[in-house]
């Protein structure tokens, strides 16, 4: 702890000689970064440049010896490396640089190895399944884009979908697409795009190009940035062959970005050519289901009800009358039964009445009280009686049993 006060401050050169005395206690350390600003000046034996982190807008300063350099030259432009560096602290200047001791180069094996590990990490979350996939909008208000620097790729989006639909509005962004500034640049881009409610779709795009190229479009951060976005993203990176992941995690993979301009937008022509023949078909139904019901009122009109009007009181009149008969011969029959059964009723009544007896020359005795006499012994000398014969009654007294 060094002791100082406002009234015993530290000179500067004593704060600056701190600062080196503490960070000279870090030991060597291995930095992977994006190598570029590389400058060599004739007959110098040390070399200056910059590291640059892939996923932020960080660099540091960095020198090695010009032999350092040459055991790895020759590098390609904006070459991602691994450096074994020390920290070194200029008191003079109080400025901070990396002394490198050994460069190298990370390999495209060792990168592609890297991308299928975070592959694998990406889709056990979930971040590439069908079901997080937003669908695109039919016709955006406006279009987000994201494009490099008077590219080819923002020229060939913008014309196909203007070509398909003229109205079409872009909101455009021009980033960086390549570098160690290209995360960081797209990554702004997108945010403040998804941040904008006018704009309805995203499309991120650049050209073809080598692996290297692409890898920023394979950045973890990007990748997740586009995963929670909520903005649906279409991604047109490089040609059809080209696969970094954020064709994976976005919502649709153009092949290229001039499939990217006819994929987020109609086309006006096929449009109008679909309306065109709903309108036909729409007619032509209604033509027929007019021509339908114009034959049905025609199938009724021709019945023979609507001919003649009365056919339908004399189609009745007809059937009451049929009807009729029939009840009229009906209740005849059954009367003449009923009278023929009457007839031999009466016939056999008269068989077994007692006036058929007493018309064949019987008679019948009755007591004062009416009570027939079925045998003399009830009688007895001087009773009253009645004969009743055929035809009329005749009044005796007895005189005596036998």
């Amino acid at each position: 702890m060094l002791e100082n006060s406002a009234e015993e401050p530290l000179p500067v050169r004593a704060i600056s000689e701190a600062i080196g005395d503490y960070l000279s206690k870090l030991g060597p350390v291995w930095i992977e970064g994006e190598l570029s600003e590389v400058s060599i000046r004739p007959g110098a034996q040390m070399v200056f440049m910059r590291l640059r982190d892939t996923s932020a807008d960080m660099s540091l300063s960095i020198m090695c010896h010009k032999s350092v350099l040459e055991a790895v030259n020759p590098l390609p432009a904006n070459a991602r490396v691994v450096m074994y560096s020390k920290v070194s602290w200029y008191a003079k200047s109080g400025s901070l640089s990396m002394s490198v001791k050994e460069i190298r180069q990370v390999g495209v094996g060792e990168l592609l190895a890297r991308l299928e590990q975070l592959k694998n990490l990406l889709a056990s979350e979930g971040l590439f399944a069908a079901d997080r996939k937003q669908p695109l909008p039919f016709l955006p208000k406006v279009v987000g884009l994201i494009c490099g620097r008077n590219s080819d790729a923002e020229k060939d989006v913008v014309e196909n979908a203007k070509r398909r639909w003229p109205a079409v509005q872009f909101e455009i962004r021009e980033v960086a697409v390549q570098g160690a500034a290209a995360v960081v640049e797209v990554s702004a881009a997108l945010r403040e795009l998804d941040a904008n409610p006018d704009v309805d779709v995203i499309i991120i795009t650049r050209g073809g190009g080598s692996f290297e190229d692409l890898l920023p479009f394979s950045d973890e951060s990007l990748v997740r940035l586009v995963a929670d976005a909520r903005t649906p993203i279409v991604s047109a990176i490089g040609h059809e062959k080209d696969a970094p992941l954020l064709d994976l995690v976005a919502d649709w993979r153009a092949s290229t970005p001039t499939d990217a301009g006819k994929r987020v937008v109609p086309d006006l022509i096929e449009e109008q050519r679909k309306i065109r023949n709903l309108q036909d078909r729409s007619l032509r139904y209604m033509q027929n289901m007019l021509s339908n019901e114009l034959a049905a009122i025609a199938q009724i009109k021709s019945r023979p009800i609507f001919k003649d009007p009365q056919t339908m009181f004399t189609s009745r009149a007809e059937a009451i009358s049929s009807l009729r008969a029939r009840a009229l011969r009906g209740m005849e029959g059954s009367l003449a039964l009923g009278s023929e059964e009457l007839d031999s009723l009466k016939a056999q009544l008269r068989t077994l009445s007692p006036q058929s007896t007493l018309d064949r020359g019987y008679a019948v005795v009755l007591t004062d009280k009416g009570e027939i006499i079925r045998k003399a012994s009830k009688l007895k000398a001087g009773d009253h009686i009645s004969i009743k014969v055929a035809e009329g009654v005749v009044a005796a007294t007895t005189d005596a049993a036998l």
